[in-house]
């Protein structure tokens, strides 16, 4: 009983009513793959409906079918609105070859909708092959098949298929009439025209008696690069000709064995299929005024580290949020606000950098998850260790804070390791750098005396213990668990081996105006976060600088290698690389480098004014608004 009850229910999934021309139904598991799935798309269009085996086989809601042909619209629209009549009709008419010949030369003008229709199957369903054909008067002029028993009357599936056609928009008309006027962003449209023709035996071009010829197939490539244009999917099928391959060489193309069920020889029945794939172009309009981040977002602790896109995340996720992703490689995190801002939307996070404090960050609020720092982690930092080695003390006296706060930091050089934790450890190292350059003028180590660059602000009165447990309550506030296994990377970015579906890319800029020297504006905090270990300080300098880290980004010719490495190595990822118009390579170079590797490329342009200046004299000066980019690369 219960397998009765599913046979049926599969006889009532309606298939196609004729035998067509160019029917796609040896090649449905193939289309169907390839197609957008429910949900992923607004409206289903196809113009060169023909016999619909992919329109009734994904069963649309909501669907424009179309074609040029007169008497196969009819048919739909016959069998939408009195599929009984059609029925009826059918049951009555014979197999017989004089009653063929009758039926095929009747002036259609003299019969009704439904008549039509019916002899339109019957035609279909007795004649030679089942090959719908009509002369240049538009005359129907296939010969009968002598077939013994043709299935002329299928009542079930003309039931579900006029089911199926329910509320569908049956029109009759040319493709490029109808895709104007019906299709819109976030359509689907399967496209199925008549062929290019590769053989004598190719000549099923005459559905009716206009043509459809090589510039119509010109013609229908500029409306699907239209429609790609407009964010539409689009799928197209046709014969594996060079014009085929020249016209949609920008898309995905695939070639696929099928086989033609209509041929006047059996031996031909065999050729090749193309399908073009043509995903929707993605639509990049940012309007930060209209985007909402969560909330956790604005827990993440401020910054006015050099390059840092806290005030671009909106924009950042704007263009991210086109796209389907689960994992997210930060290559160049710096800061950690776009590393954050990807946890929070739940993604799955490696966030690296090359320097260390970078990494202590993410360390501290991206890999972890949970972990904060109690009241009794927080008593045992602060607790005297007489096995300090007073290394900041000795090295940095008089230079970049009092003496008091030099034994603070040492302190805390000593006790942190005792945490015993390392979540714990990057929490308590983040919030004395975050403590130690909060009491710095504008948060560098460039220049040297305590009150250089002394503005009035507050938090250059306020000492680096009190910086610190203000410190640790902002980091401890920050954590969360967005319920993914995220990874904080310490090293260099050309060795990330990690896959990821989109791959941020936040590199040092190099410009010919302007270094980009993190160690030279961070070396004193950088030192901390490695314990100066690995590095030799240049004594003979009054900051007691260390040498930067080598970098490929400290070159116009290095930077250009580097990121074509980096395109190679993620150019199965989504790219996302932030960029400013002040540096190099250019604009026009990057999306160069970019379309090696990836077939769409696309670039935003955000006016932005970073709120760091190398020279008092510079900030806020309009020396620092440039262009920032987003280049896209999918």
């Amino acid at each position: 009983m219960q397998n009765t009850l599913f046979d049926n229910l599969e006889l009532r999934k309606a298939k196609p009513v004729l035998k067509w021309a160019g029917g796609k139904t040896q090649m449905l598991d193939i289309l169907r793959d390839a197609s957008p799935k429910k949900g992923q798309f607004n409206k289903y269009i196809e113009p060169f409906i023909g016999g619909g085996a992919l329109f009734f086989d994904l069963e649309p809601q909501n669907a424009v079918i179309a074609d040029v042909n007169e008497e196969l619209i009819n048919l739909y629209k016959s069998i939408a609105s009195d599929v009984e009549e059609v029925i009826k009709l059918l049951k009555s008419m014979p197999n017989e070859h004089d009653f063929f010949l009758n039926v095929r030369k009747n002036d259609i003008s003299k019969l009704s909708k439904i008549e039509r229709a019916a002899r339109t199957i019957y035609l279909n369903r007795t004649c030679f092959n089942g090959l719908y054909r009509v002369n240049r008067k538009g005359e129907f002029n296939v010969p009968y098949g002598h077939y013994k028993n043709p299935n002329i009357c299928n009542e079930e599936n003309l039931r579900a298929v006029s089911e199926m056609l329910q509320n569908k928009l049956i029109i009759k008309g040319d493709y490029k009439s109808v895709l104007q006027k019906y299709a819109n962003p976030g359509d689907f449209i399967f496209l199925d025209p008549p062929y290019l023709p590769i053989s004598e035996y190719s000549d099923f071009k005459r559905y009716t008696k206009e043509q459809f010829y090589e510039e119509d197939h010109i013609e229908l490539a500029m409306e699907v690069k239209r429609l790609h244009e407009l964010g539409c999917h689009v799928l197209l099928t046709n014969s594996n000709h060079e014009l085929v391959h020249n016209l949609y060489s920008e898309f995905d193309i695939s070639v696929h064995q099928t086989k033609r069920n209509i041929n006047s020889k059996g031996n031909k029945r065999r050729g090749e299929d193309v399908l073009v794939r043509v995903e929707p172009k993605k639509n990049f309009k940012v309007v930060p005024d209209q985007i909402t981040l969560p909330d956790q977002v604005s827990k993440y602790p401020s910054t006015r580290f050099m390059g840092s896109k806290r005030n671009l995340i909106d924009v950042i996720w704007s263009v991210a949020s086109v796209f389907e992703f689960e994992t997210v490689a930060d290559l160049f995190s710096g800061s950690g606000i776009v590393s954050y801002m990807f946890k929070t939307q739940g993604k799955e996070v490696l966030s690296n950098d090359y320097m260390g404090m970078a990494s202590v960050f993410t360390k501290a609020l991206i890999e972890n998850n949970n972990t904060i720092l109690t009241e009794s982690d927080i008593n045992k930092l602060l607790r005297v260790n007489e096995n300090s080695d007073d290394f900041v003390s000795n090295t940095f006296e008089g230079i970049y804070f009092s003496n008091e706060d030099n034994l603070f930091i040492d302190n805390l050089r000593a006790n942190i390791p005792l945490l015993r934790n390392k979540k714990k450890e990057a929490l308590a190292m983040s919030s004395l750098i975050r403590a130690c350059m909060k009491r710095r003028p504008r948060g560098i180590f460039t220049y040297t005396g305590l009150d250089k660059y002394d503005d009035g602000r507050k938090d250059l009165k306020v000492n680096l213990r009190e910086h610190f447990l203000n410190a640790v309550k902002v980091y401890n506030d920050a954590v969360f668990d967005n319920g993914k296994k995220n990874k904080s990377r310490h090293g260099d970015a050309l060795n990330v081996r990690k896959k990821a579906d989109l791959v941020y890319i936040d590199p040092p800029y190099f410009s010919p105006h302007s270094d980009n020297e993190y160690i030279r504006r961070y070396h004193f905090v950088e030192g901390l976060a490695i314990d100066w270990k690995g590095i030799e300080i240049q004594q003979h300098t009054k900051t007691k600088k260390f040498k930067s880290y080598p970098t490929p980004f400290s070159t116009r010719n290095g930077a250009y290698s580097a990121f074509d490495l980096l395109f190679k190595k993620h150019q199965d990822s989504i790219l996302l690389v932030s960029y400013s118009s002040n540096s190099l390579p250019t604009k026009d170079e990057m999306l160069e480098l970019l379309a090696r590797y990836k077939r769409n490329v696309d670039v935003v342009a955000v006016d932005h004014l970073y709120s760091f200046g190398n020279q008092r004299n510079k900030v806020g000066s309009n020396n620092n608004r440039v262009e920032e980019f987003i280049f896209i690369g999918y």
